[in-house]
């Protein structure tokens, strides 16, 4: 069967979702509702005043990132923030406590030994600390910075979007160590709860590897691009 890669404002939103259902939360971060019908991506776009060409660069280089082609000045930063912010708002606000609690009410009903329990229960919270100081740091420094950037405003002259780029780990890799954790040393029976929420953590691992994909092949090259812009027009 035909893979499509690349999608347009003519293509229907259902074909989108159709063939791959986590667009379904670029969706939802985007602040697009269900019921989309038969229209088009770019109808449904201009309905809820979304930027088109940003939804677009975001569902295409989750589509298919080896044959992605950015097209900078297309992008609404504006818009793209916005994405990022809601998709934080998803993660520490329902996602991963959500999880917590899944994982916690799995792990009574396996009944494995105590201290097991209180390992795994501790490294997820340790984990979520984490992506809470990684997405914190987002949400009040680098998207601050990039306020002052497009506004124009004198901003930290030893601030750039390159070291955040540098300091950008990826938050999805301990929650897969997790997931190997419980799969090679939880000594119990097969449970349909726990598997289910190991199924959980895995697409959630890859929900925040595509988060992450985004900010180093969309939102950081993009940053770059004003930068250069910016310090053009100084010179």
């Amino acid at each position: 069967m035909y893979k499509i890669t690349c999608y347009h404002a003519d293509d229907r939103v259902e074909d989108l979702i159709g063939r791959r259902y986590s667009m379904l939360l670029v969706m939802v971060r985007f602040g697009i509702p269900l019921g989309v019908g038969d229209r088009t991506i770019g109808e449904v776009c201009q309905e809820n005043g979304v930027d088109v060409s940003t939804f677009l660069a975001v569902v295409n280089l989750l589509s298919d990132e080896e044959n992605f082609q950015l097209r900078p000045e297309q992008i609404s930063l504006p818009t793209l923030i916005h994405y990022l912010q809601s998709s934080h708002q998803f993660f520490l606000g329902y996602r991963l406590p959500q999880l917590r609690e899944r994982l916690a009410q799995a792990l009574v009903k396996a009944q494995p030994e105590e201290r097991m329990t209180d390992l795994v229960l501790s490294y997820f919270d340790e984990y979520v600390e984490e992506v809470h100081r990684h997405m914190d740091y987002e949400d009040h420094q680098v998207f601050t910075y990039v306020e002052h950037l497009l506004n124009g405003e004198a901003a930290d002259p030893q601030y750039n979007i390159g070291i955040f780029s540098s300091r950008h780990d990826h938050v999805e890799e301990k929650l897969v160590e997790l997931k190997d954790i419980i799969l090679k040393y939880l000594a119990i029976p097969s449970h349909n709860e726990l598997n289910s929420v190991l199924v959980d953590m895995f697409t959630c691992s890859v929900d925040l590897a595509d988060h992450n994909l985004i900010e180093d092949h969309l939102f950081v090259p993009v940053i770059r691009y004003h930068e250069k812009r910016r310090s053009s027009y100084g010179n």
